[in-house]
């Protein structure tokens, strides 16, 4: 296959490179992105991981403490509580709404009537504020105004199941439109052979759909688990913490010690220490999942 060129790069002498390259932006570009993710995010984290070797209030000048909060952190009992149920929360989660949103994306990807109409429904919770949702399940869930009798949010099981819910609720419309979109790309022609040699329905989902969204199912469960280990407004507002400490995940922990006990340096150790729990996790479910190892850009090629 041949391409068209340009009069100017026909014209360029053979050994200038910059020439071909038609249309292909320059570093410039990236500029604006670059800028908003050191002043956003890159300065933030480097002011965390400074705070965490300082012992400040708030108020004056930061003091240098070493290791101090650190040896805090790893000593503090409500550190592996805290660690215990974040885990089980970004397990059941990502289970959760795995199991959901690969189902209505594969169908979502199909031909059935009304399905734009279905799908642009669904994704409608994903665009409101989690603030907003953990206030209307709060509302919901109110044992004596609520739509559901008793007191849910006052129990173990309760609130740490409405939690999942809450998240799942909100979160699973984007992981759907994922897997939609990850299913669209399967080639057709899988399905058409496979319903030659007389597979059913159930058998191409699970000999072709599913081996074909394993790189989809791999970045979607890593964008679960970092939301999870960072989940924190639906903890403050549904429950804050409670049951007693039974919903007290680590980013809550990280709240608590620096806007209620003014412990800015370990709420500071907690913060850098959620961020490389987070990263570390990601790069090893890249890692075992061979998601880093993918060549194609398409599904299924």
């Amino acid at each position: 296959m041949t391409y068209p060129v340009t009069k100017s790069a026909a014209a360029a002498p053979k050994g200038d490179a910059r020439a071909t390259r038609v249309g292909r932006p320059n570093a410039s570009w990236a500029l604006p992105g670059v800028l908003f993710f050191t002043f956003f995010a890159v300065v933030p984290m480097a002011l965390a991981v400074y705070l965490s070797f300082t012992d400040w209030n708030g108020l004056g000048d930061p003091g240098f403490v070493g290791l101090e909060n650190w040896k805090n952190l790893f000593t503090d009992p409500q550190l592996m509580h805290s660690l215990f149920i974040t885990v089980l929360l970004t397990v059941v989660s990502w289970a959760f709404q795995t199991v959901i949103s690969l189902l209505l994306g594969v169908w979502a990807a199909g031909k059935q009537r009304n399905r734009a109409v279905l799908s642009a429904i669904f994704f409608v919770p994903f665009l409101l504020s989690s603030t907003a949702i953990a206030l209307l399940f709060f509302a919901l869930l109110d044992p004596n105004y609520g739509v559901i009798k008793g007191d849910t949010l006052g129990t173990t099981s309760g609130a740490f199941l409405a939690i999942v819910f809450v998240g799942a609720w909100q979160f699973i419309p984007f992981h759907t439109l994922i897997y939609q979109g990850g299913a669209r790309q399967i080639p057709e022609v899988l399905y058409q052979a496979a319903a030659i040699d007389g597979a059913s329905g159930l058998r191409q989902f699970f000999s072709i759909t599913l081996p074909q969204l394993r790189h989809t199912m791999a970045m979607s469960g890593v964008l679960m688990v970092v939301g999870s280990l960072t989940y924190f407004e639906t903890v403050l507002i549904l429950t804050q913490g409670g049951p007693g400490t039974d919903t007290k995940i680590l980013p809550y922990l990280m709240y608590e010690a620096g806007f209620r006990s003014y412990d800015y340096g370990y709420a500071s150790a907690v913060a850098t220490f959620l961020v490389i729990a987070a990263t570390g996790l990601s790069l090893l479910l890249i890692r075992l999942t061979g998601f880093g190892k993918m060549n194609s850009v398409r599904e299924g090629m």
